[in-house]
């Protein structure tokens, strides 16, 4: 019943919606055309601001017990500078504040306001009044640690800085800490979004996305320059969100510093006088606003009118929810759209940086790009390693490749890891790679994402989209001052940053859209082909359009490059081969002669589609044919996450070790490897060892790509059974043949794939990609 009262009710509403997005639409169309006839945008005037002394500023209404309560600490801090003043903005009080001041508190200087301006009112008023080029604007309900002030002058560090921001905690520790000062602000679904964080490792200065109006210093010139808090979001909440937007796109910094500690009752006076409903109904209506107001890219303004009206609707059919606007939102707003416009012209007015590069700004990678980075080029370049799996132990192909990397760039430049765990279990292990690199970050990884039928991102991508992880991996970018982003595996394409001076690579384990091509005519039934070909869709599509973002895409064999360029000609002279895919042949013994005869070894991690279905072809139809000839025949099978011996078709000929702790001695103990894979794309690490171990190799041409194109020269070659198993039979009977191959395999493996001579090329390569973008 409730249900159908708040459809009827809002009934009338949801019909004249469709001419309020309408007429909102076309009026900011106007506003904007008519100021790119008439409009004109104003110089910044970047002045280094005087830090001798501040002016705090507490905008008050009605707060006479929140005053008493939290002015002696402000006035105990701004103590140690006789030059600093305390300026308490009455708002039209009717408690008695101004007389309990004067009375209580007489260094305190007292702006009354003869009617009720709301925060952002009164704290311009107070911003007006002061006499100092530093103003800290304070809540009243905010307590402050004695060298709160210090830590936040010695964030002006230039011309540049608009405000620095206080760490913020509350008054009450056992409530969830809902703000901390260190501020992010995200566009998403034609929307803003707005966070936030908590990060103990954000121990210094840090850029942030606004700093909050009632825990902030600001350089008083620029925030009279902007106009200070705009009236539009009377009475309250995201005014100073709108404040910091408009300095971040006045070319400004806006910072955050850890160091000057306040503490926060939230909602201390607004809470007491509006409800709950009352406030979530402004900010409804004020993040209609503040799009209105702040988007100039028509691309995103389009996007958010069409998505905010549908998200509207949603509300209405389905029930309110904080992610979405309502339709009474929407009229509220409405009511607004002539001041709207008014602050769409200053604004515009204001910008002198995009609307995408506001939104990068603030995230610590691309502030370290944007205002930080060298023009010159680093004696031993600080390299962000990206993982989206664990590496250690080196447990799956790309792991091997990872930590032979690892291990050998050590000697060129400083290594900083980020390596996604699975488990909590796996954090313990990983320390022995602290021996390589300088820092190491375990993420825990989260539930993954479920499957959406109508997303245009590949669920191999979607599984790995974290807003922690980029977050995580801007911080480290900015705290250890990196020079290179090394991403791993094509889903974190999606972290790839548009530096100026920073490089980004990334390494193709495999070209994933052309791996998915190659197998879902594999998949059993027309319901998995169809989703494996959509999946192909997907991957293509994200591929090339991800991809010519890096600075430079590293593939396992110059066929992979090629084969990249082929469908992205943008790619041509940033996709390279020779840079990653390696073993460091002088950990392995190598060993032609001597090995168990009548033994096949398969290696690989269960956990990769191609091993499974590569297994399971060579179980039911290569296997019974050696064995039928070789009856003592049998197969070994190494490698993590296997599957129980018992669902094998001829488990009698088949010994599964699982995961073994050095994969060497396998590879020095059995007769035969074979590499039955079906699909799949990249070079197979399992053949450089195999090869750099001297075990004699059978193998499809697909499992042996970029490796060997000719039967017997490196490997033995067979794409179907019969001639896979005729293969096998053959190493058998003839050992020496067998150890002659493995001489030449392991010849290849030393001149083209070591570690040590690869990585020397990529240390090049990243110097060369350095000197390209900053000399």
């Amino acid at each position: 019943m409730r249900r159908l009262l708040r459809l009827l009710g809002g009934l009338p509403l949801a019909v004249v919606s469709p001419v309020l997005v309408l007429v909102t639409g076309i009026s900011l169309a106007l506003c904007d055309l008519a100021w790119l006839l008439f409009g004109r945008r104003r110089a910044p005037a970047n002045r280094k601001p005087s830090t001798a002394a501040v002016s705090i500023v507490i905008p008050t209404w009605n707060g006479r017990e929140l005053l008493a309560k939290h002015l002696p600490s402000v006035i105990a801090a701004a103590g140690v500078n006789p030059d600093n003043e305390i300026l308490v903005v009455d708002n039209a009080s009717t408690d008695g504040t101004a007389e309990f001041l004067a009375a209580a508190f007489p260094q305190v200087r007292v702006v009354p306001l003869a009617r009720n301006e709301g925060f952002g009112g009164a704290s311009n008023a107070g911003v007006r009044a002061a006499r100092h080029d530093i103003v800290v604007l304070l809540n009243n309900d905010m307590r402050v640690a004695p060298d709160f002030l210090a830590p936040l002058l010695e964030g002006f560090t230039d011309e540049q800085v608009f405000s620095v921001s206080c760490q913020i905690f509350f008054s009450d520790p056992d409530k969830r800490r809902e703000e901390t000062g260190l501020t992010q602000i995200w566009w998403q679904d034609g929307m803003l979004r707005v966070r936030h964080r908590r990060d103990d490792a954000v121990n210094r200065l840090f850029p942030c996305a606004y700093g909050g109006g009632g825990s902030c210093a600001f350089d008083r010139g620029k925030f009279l320059e902007l106009g200070g808090f705009d009236p539009l979001f009377r009475p309250f909440y995201l005014e100073d969100n709108d404040l910091g937007y408009l300095a971040w796109k006045r070319g400004w910094k806006v910072l955050y510093q850890p160091a000057s500690v306040v503490w926060h009752e939230h909602r201390g006076t607004i809470g007491r006088r509006f409800t709950a409903a009352q406030i979530e109904a402004v900010l409804a209506k004020n993040f209609l606003l503040w799009c209105w107001k702040n988007i100039h890219d028509w691309r995103r303004l389009v996007a958010h009118l069409a998505l905010a009206w549908c998200g509207a609707l949603v509300s209405w059919l389905a029930g309110e929810s904080p992610e979405r606007p309502t339709l009474a939102a929407w009229r509220r707003a409405a009511g607004q759209l002539p001041q709207a416009l008014r602050s769409r012209w200053r604004a515009r007015s204001l910008a002198v940086i995009s609307d995408a590069e506001a939104f990068r700004r603030p995230l610590g990678g691309y502030f370290r790009d944007r205002f930080l980075a060298p023009k010159e080029l680093p004696a031993r370049p600080r390299v962000l390693f990206v993982s989206p799996y664990p590496i250690y132990p080196p447990t799956h192909g790309g792991a091997v490749f990872m930590f032979e990397t690892l291990r050998e760039l050590a000697r060129y430049c400083e290594l900083h890891l980020i390596a996604w765990l699975d488990r909590e279990e796996e954090r313990a292990a990983h320390a022995a790679l602290r021996q390589w690199c300088a820092t190491l970050e375990l993420p825990v990884k989260e539930n993954h994402a479920p499957p959406r039928a109508a997303s245009l991102l590949p669920h191999a991508v979607r599984e790995f989209a974290s807003a922690d992880f980029e977050w995580l991996i801007h911080r480290q970018t900015l705290l250890e001052e990196i020079d290179i982003v090394q991403l791993e595996y094509t889903p974190l394409a999606q972290y790839a940053g548009e530096f100026q001076r920073l490089a980004t690579a990334l390494f193709e384990h495999d070209i994933y859209f052309q791996s998915v091509a190659r197998g879902w005519r594999r998949q059993r039934g027309v319901s998995a082909q169809l989703k494996a070909l959509l999946e192909y869709l997907r991957a293509l599509h994200y591929e090339t359009r991800a991809l010519p973002r890096l600075d430079a895409v590293q593939t396992c064999t110059a066929g992979n490059a090629d084969f990249l360029v082929s469908f992205a000609p943008s790619l041509r002279g940033k996709a390279a081969a020779g840079l990653r895919a390696c073993v460091d042949t002088s950990r392995y013994c190598f060993r032609p002669q001597g090995r168990e005869p009548g033994t096949m070894l398969f290696v690989g991690s269960f956990r990769h589609l191609p091993n499974q279905a590569g297994l399971s072809w060579f179980l039911e139809q290569v296997l019974p044919l050696v064995t039928r000839a070789r009856p003592e025949a049998r197969l070994v099978v190494a490698g993590s996450d296997p599957p129980p011996v018992y669902i094998f078709p001829d488990p009698d000929h088949v010994e599964l070790l699982g995961c073994v702790p050095d994969v060497r001695e396998p590879l020095g103990r059995y007769a035969v490897f074979v590499c039955p894979v079906l699909f799949g794309s990249g070079v197979r690490v399992k053949l450089l060892e195999a090869f750099a171990a001297g075990i004699p190799v059978v193998s499809t041409r697909l499992g042996a790509e970029g490796l060997a194109e000719r039967d017997g020269e490196l490997c033995a070659l067979a794409d179907d059974a019969e001639t896979f198993a005729r293969k096998i039979l053959a190493l058998f009977d003839d050992p020496e043949a067998a150890a002659r191959m493995a001489e030449r395999a392991r010849a290849e493996v030393e001149a083209n794939w070591d570690a040590r001579r690869v990585t020397e090329r990529l240390a090049q390569s990243y110097r060369e990609l350095l000197r390209a973008k900053r000399v």
